[in-house]
């Protein structure tokens, strides 16, 4: 990954910091990670999506270079935390882009906050905590702040305690994201007035079914009708299934970086 600029560095926000790292030039995409990351879990795709634009990676609530605070994690409130982060980098508006955690934050965001938000890009974000497979509403039940330890064997650990400004707040990280987790939660209404053209991504073996995405991407008006010779019967909106991709692997995916570039660029 490409070395950020100089305008990194912590924003206080809401009465906590935010890390962010910012790379290349042009218009911005506020990009975020999924849970227990940072930035660096896009990888390469970080400076494939820098080629053509300037990427601010934020570390949300406790998370990477963002120091631990003591407030619960909570989608609403994490998105408040990005509208702030935007105007406090002096932007009129950002694209938004998140990836499975990121992508709720983002979603919340162009719900709350819509005056700030240009174009949205939700990876792996299901309308509802039903919307992903039974497995996977398993496994975020399943877990508490006593998978703090066993987690440090995890590649995620490893990442946090190259970055974390205090590496002994790991548990912090885990008992807030873990509480977060096991909330239920159905955005299907709000997110249905939202007023961002939005392209919908998803990994043909992701965490949610194709047909998530789908309902997604119906739900705002896309996929009703044929397109017709001269598009006319186009949304503004977007819905990718990218082949032979998990949600284990979707942020790293040479095509995620493709798709989303070629959507952005679309204006």
């Amino acid at each position: 990954m490409a070395t950020p600029t100089a305008t990194s560095g912590l924003a206080p926000v809401n009465g906590i910091e935010l890390g962010y790292q910012v790379f290349g030039a042009g218009a911005p995409l506020i990009l975020l990670h999924g849970g227990f990351g940072s930035v660096e879990m896009f990888g390469p795709n970080v400076d494939a999506l820098a080629a053509g634009r300037q990427v601010i990676g934020v570390d949300l609530q406790s998370h990477g270079r963002s120091p631990a605070v003591d407030r619960p994690m909570r989608f609403e409130t994490m998105a408040d935390d990005i509208a702030a982060l935007i105007r406090h980098l002096g932007l009129d508006k950002a694209d938004v882009m998140g990836f499975s955690l990121g992508g709720g934050v983002a979603l919340r965001t162009a719900i709350q906050h819509p005056d700030v938000v240009d174009r949205l890009v939700l990876v792996s974000t299901p309308l509802r905590r039903s919307g992903w497979y039974p497995e996977m509403t398993a496994g975020m039940d399943s877990m508490g702040p006593e998978i703090a330890e066993p987690f440090k064997q995890t590649p995620m650990y490893e990442a946090y305690k190259q970055i974390a400004p205090r590496v002994n707040d790991w548990p912090v990280l885990v008992t807030q994201l873990t509480e977060l987790l096991k909330l239920d939660y159905d955005w299907t209404d709000e997110a249905r007035g939202l007023s961002a053209s939005t392209l919908i991504v998803a990994g043909d073996a992701d965490g949610l079914p194709p047909r998530h995405a789908v309902e997604f991407f119906e739900l705002l008006g896309g996929g009703q009708r044929d397109a017709n010779w001269d598009r006319s019967g186009m949304t503004q909106h977007r819905l990718a299934i990218l082949p032979g991709v998990t949600h284990y692997d979707i942020n790293v995916a040479p095509a995620l970086a493709t798709t989303v570039a070629g959507f952005l660029d679309e204006r």
